[in-house]
């Protein structure tokens, strides 16, 4: 007998499956993948990563998704976890060597007790039975249509880009160097896990102009290019304006070149180590539209990547999510169908920590359901207490849109000054109330729920 049924196996849908199945419920994980396959994904393991290996900054002090990893691992996340325990050396942040990280969560699932994994697609809504969506943002077709039926609307999306990797080998390290950028990390592995390659300003000028006349991917006929503004590709950025790019992914600021210490780079392309190996090495922020060929031109004249190859170009996709302020409770359940939750990226959360934290939630309150009791509301001032709050409610449903996790959703923090003066003391207090709010609630929910 199952008495949870969740559809789609990426990071929301086995946080969500891990939790519930640890509460006691029978679940079953129905993932599409390797019956039918993305043009994305690579493998058919749970919980792979797509666009980029890192879960982003660790700071549980100073950054919302780091005390986003805090509140996750404080209740048990198999997906941080296992992140724990394939991390690479990332500068501060928590990067993973991805292809380990997703074949030990795919082997944790299938070693649970509780879950059942099987390989099918999904093409329509379930009439009855407790049920969590968590296809993410490569939903199916005819799913994705049965879920704008349901909803009375078009289904809202953007599309999303994929960075390119690098073999780390095809480097020109005569002119990169290792650096993390303001030489952030505890180790000297740390301190340098990222390649940098510097631009000067005629560099930086002709490569805008190649990327601005470059040959780009078409959309299909009634796609509309509508891009979250935190996966940006990088030809947008440079439409934008041509200093937009020195300004984000290309920033020169906390680098020192040692191969010419006394100049200062116009810009400077950064790679961050993509495998345990170091073998590959992802650019980063470079998510790009442009077609192969041009990909191949326009990156070849970066400096230290005249002569790289790739192991993967980058590339770009459709994706979908639900207008969730207008159709979920705060229990996360479709209000017309409120047997079906939904969790990750299809609700509107955007990155791998936070599509998984929401699955974290969906997997508790389906849980508390089955046990007969509904889960007290998450603190919106923890950092998943105000994500959920964002997403069933919070946002404003005419102008919904994608969103990280941020110090911004959060209430303030009564007597504390505001501008980047006040910043760090600020945060602080933030992430200090979160961890005491998160701890106090999560201990009678853990219990409430076995």
């Amino acid at each position: 007998m199952t008495d949870l049924t969740i559809i789609g196996g990426g990071m929301a849908g086995s946080e969500a499956a891990w939790q519930a199945a640890n509460a006691g419920l029978k679940v079953r994980i129905i993932e599409m993948r390797p019956k039918v396959e993305t043009f994305a994904h690579r493998t058919g393991n749970l919980a792979e990563m797509v666009c980029s290996n890192s879960f982003r900054s660790d700071d549980d002090e100073q950054n919302a998704v780091g005390l986003l990893h805090w509140e996750m691992r404080a209740a048990g996340s198999v997906i941080m976890t296992t992140a724990d325990d394939h991390k690479l050396p990332a500068g501060g942040a928590l990067a993973v060597d991805r292809d380990p990280f997703a074949e030990a969560v795919t082997a944790k699932l299938r070693a649970h007790p509780n879950i059942e994994i099987v390989a099918d697609e999904i093409t329509a809504l379930p009439d009855s039975g407790q049920t969590i969506i968590a296809t993410g943002p490569l939903t199916g077709g005819a799913l994705a249509q049965a879920i704008a039926d349901e909803a009375g609307q078009e289904s809202l999306a953007f599309f999303d880009a994929i960075a390119p990797i690098v073999y780390a080998d095809t480097i020109n390290m005569d002119v990169a160097w290792r650096q993390s950028r303001y030489d952030k990390g505890d180790t000297q592995e740390e301190r340098e896990a990222y390649i940098n390659c510097p631009m000067t300003k005629d560099q930086y000028e002709a490569f805008i102009d190649a990327l601005l006349e470059a040959d780009k991917t078409e959309f299909k006929e009634g796609e509309t290019a509508t891009y979250f503004d935190g996966c940006l590709p990088i030809e947008v950025m440079a439409e934008r304006g041509r200093e937009t790019l020195r300004h984000g992914p290309m920033k020169p600021v906390g680098l020192t070149n040692p191969h010419d210490p006394q100049t200062k780079a116009w810009a400077v392309v950064q790679l961050r180590r993509d495998n345990a190996l170091g073998t590959l090495y992802n650019i980063v922020g470079f998510q790009t539209k442009m077609k192969y060929g041009a990909q191949k031109a326009v990156f070849a004249m970066i400096p230290g990547l005249e002569e790289a190859s790739f192991a993967r170009l980058g590339g770009i996709h459709r994706n979908t999510f639900i207008n969730s302020p207008t159709l979920l409770d705060d229990q996360m359940r479709l209000r017309s169908k409120p047997h079906i939750r939904f969790a990750g990226q299809i609700t509107g959360v955007e990155g791998y920590v936070e599509s998984a934290s929401m699955g974290l939630l969906a997997g508790r309150m389906a849980a508390a359901e089955h046990h007969g009791h509904a889960l007290a509301p998450v603190p919106n001032t923890t950092a998943m207490g105000a994500l959920v709050t964002h997403i069933t409610g919070g946002a404003e449903a005419k102008t919904f849109q994608p969103m990280n996790v941020n110090f911004g959703l959060f209430p303030p923090v009564e007597g504390l000054k505001g501008g980047r003066r006040g910043r760090k003391d600020r945060y602080k207090a933030y992430t200090d109330r979160a961890k005491s709010d998160w701890q106090d609630w999560l201990g009678p929910q853990a219990q409430a729920a076995e």
